[in-house]
Parts: structure tokens; sequence; C-alpha cells
């Protein structure tokens, strides 16, 4: 079995710990990363710059947004420069969403990790190299 086999495989399990630890917060993995990317760049940014934040697909991340702001935990208002461009806040609704899911995923990331023991910060700076490129 290859390195990025095992990755596979391990990115799988995490996934299901957090999509288990968001299901009573009603929010898929994607709405979490996109609602968390939205908060964190703040001052309105537009869905392709909480795409590229996030790291994923800017057409799902505009499917995704739009699915939040139906259910009021972001607002898209038009671009006054722009009219073409949409401008993504965070609702109090949804900072205080994601406050109680960020806590339970914070939670599940370090139970799921734990098995690392030392080697986390290792691990951790493995990573982060490898998504630099």
């Amino acid at each position: 079995m290859t390195t990025g086999d095992l990755l596979w495989q391990v990115t799988l399990s995490w996934q299901r710990a957090i999509r288990a630890t968001l299901e009573p917060h009603d929010l898929t993995h994607a709405q979490y990363v996109l609602l968390t990317s939205a908060a964190e760049l703040g001052d309105a940014p537009t869905p392709h710059e909480i795409a590229e934040h996030a790291g994923t697909d800017p057409v799902l991340a505009g499917q995704v947004l739009r699915r939040l702001a139906a259910r009021q935990l972001v607002t898209r208002q038009l671009d006054d420069a722009d009219p073409k461009l949409r401008r993504i806040a965070v609702t109090d609704a949804g900072r205080a969403l994601l406050a109680a899911a960020a806590e339970d995923v914070a939670i599940t990331d370090a139970e799921f990790f734990v098995v690392l023991g030392p080697d986390a910060a290792a691990f951790r700076r493995g990573l982060a190299a490898l998504r630099s490129g």
C-alpha cells in the first residue's frame, strides 16, 4: 500500500468522524468549511474568495453558500461596485452555530489524532508542507 493510499483511507475515516460530529448541528462538512472560511475572511468576501480560502471549487462554494443563505446563516448582498458580484456576511445565527460546531469539531479532531501522540506536531507540519506544494 502506498503512502497516498494510506492518506486516502485516513482521510475517509476522519471525514466520517467529522460528518457524525456535524450532523447534530445540521451542517455538512462543506457547509462547515465554507461558513468557517467566510467568518475567518470577514469584511464581506465574495464566494470566489471564500472558495479559494477553503481550497474548494468555486461552483460548489456558490451552491453551498446559497443553501447557507436560505437557512439565514449568511447573507448574500450585491456588490456596490460590481452588480454581478455577491458579498457574503455571516449572520449572528451563523456565528452562533459555527461556534458550537467548531467546539465539537476541535474535540473530534483532537480525539482522532491523539494516536499520533508527540508525533502530532510533526505530522501537522508535514501536511502543511504537502499542501504548500
